[in-house]
């Protein structure tokens, strides 16, 4: 694409299999071109890219339609029957009903508001213990030494995985859901496949020794996992993909949060003075953050018939891309979408879906926001850059890969 494009350049020559760097650091005029001339446009591969707010809740309210069953797609994408296959058909978030209601139900009473107050005080020491070690660094990096520590340590409490086991849990989250991008490059294939088969041995070790010992499975998401409700129980195969699950999108997504949140409050000065004059903003702000820079900016869908979206028609079978991150732009839902505003209100952003795929863990990753961002801005109150910053390079994740700051 030329760096002199027009927004309809944009949004004609636009391909999601081909994506120029300049999308990556900054996917938005592009997601406004597409939604000015483009709105649904069709893929040069026949799949559909959505960019509106309405097209999307379309979509989301009618899972009969639009499936999230990823059977066909994967299937092309990594070949039937691979680790990477096997993982991501077998995951909550990428199946419809029966297994998806299922999976869902046990993980809703695991992540239950009594289990979210007792995990609360241990998010608090856990985050000012990393803010005492960035204290007296001085200079840090706010993803390396802070966004990322997070919830690596809250999914490993969860799911009692021993301390001194979670060394590998951030690499192999990352390796895995990188090959989740629209293109899959033999590099990113690779990487996603070794995490995997490093993953299952680990888990089934930790699945044998609950089994052996179980806990309070209102409070240990493994423990309710494995027994299930009733004979509705998970097979052995079901229970590994959805921790495996787990611990990427509470890890990967939860980092992005957090690390966007106080970029953009570094970028924003005039709504980092205004929460630091009101902490309680924090609770609104959160939501006005997770719209403004949604961690996950795509999400799939798949036509279970013939039908149309937008007066585009399509055929059963197609696949759709959800981009979350346009939805979230876009000013026929947000008044001046492009301005953060973190007293916003309404703000019914689709960071999290909508739907019957409403993320399961939005309490939680609200909580750890709301702590890890807060209680940072009491610590550090004038933090500023100390270094160019490096993004991830991903499309479908949003989020920082390296962030060096200063906090006096």
């Amino acid at each position: 694409m030329r760096t002199d494009a027009t927004p309809e350049d944009l949004a004609r020559g636009f391909d999601l299999q081909s994506l120029p760097p300049a999308f990556i650091e900054n996917p938005y005029p592009t997601y406004h071109a597409l939604r000015n001339f483009d709105p649904v446009r069709r893929m040069p591969d026949g799949s559909l890219f959505l960019t509106r707010y309405a097209d999307m809740v379309t979509v989301y309210r009618d899972p009969r339609l639009y499936s999230s069953d990823k059977k066909v797609e994967f299937g092309r994408k990594f070949g039937v029957g691979s680790p990477l296959y096997r993982h991501h058909t077998g995951s909550l978030v990428f199946n419809d009903p029966p297994l998806h209601t299922r999976v869902r139900r046990l993980l809703t009473g695991a992540l239950s508001q009594r289990a979210l107050n007792d995990t609360e005080p241990d998010i608090v020491a856990l985050v000012d213990r990393l803010l005492d070690r960035a204290g007296a660094m001085g200079r840090f990096d706010l993803i390396e030494d802070f966004a990322a520590l997070i919830p690596v340590e809250v999914i490993g409490n969860l799911l009692g995985v021993p301390p001194e086991r979670r060394g590998p849990l951030r690499e192999w989250s990352l390796a895995i859901l990188g090959a989740l991008e629209p293109v899959l490059t033999p590099e990113r294939e690779r990487r996603g496949t070794e995490a995997l088969l490093a993953f299952r041995p680990f888990l089934q070790e930790l699945i044998t020794e609950r089994r052996a010992a179980p806990r309070d499975p209102w409070r240990d998401v493994l423990t309710r996992l494995i027994v299930g409700e009733g004979a509705d129980r998970l097979s052995e195969d079901e229970l590994i993909e959805n921790c495996t699950f787990l611990l990427n999108a509470g890890h990967e997504t939860t980092t992005n949060l957090i690390g966007n949140a106080l970029v953009c409050l570094l970028d924003w000065p005039d709504q980092r003075e205004r929460l630091l004059a009101d902490p309680e903003l924090i609770r609104m702000g959160i939501e006005e953050l997770l719209r403004f820079e949604s961690s996950t900016q795509l999400g799939n869908r798949i036509s279970t018939a013939a039908g149309q979206i937008g007066g585009v028609a399509f055929e059963r079978g197609t696949p759709i891309t959800l981009c979350i991150g346009a939805a979230n732009r876009d000013p026929a839902a947000f008044e001046d979408p492009d301005r953060l505003d973190l007293g916003r209100w309404p703000n019914r952003h689709l960071a999290f879906g909508f739907g019957t795929h409403l993320c399961a863990g939005l309490s939680l990753a609200r909580l750890e926001g709301r702590i890890a961002i807060g209680r940072f801005l009491q610590r550090f109150p004038r933090y500023r850059a100390a270094g160019p910053r490096l993004h991830g390079g991903r499309a479908r994740f949003r989020g920082w890969l390296s962030v060096p700051v200063a906090a006096d």
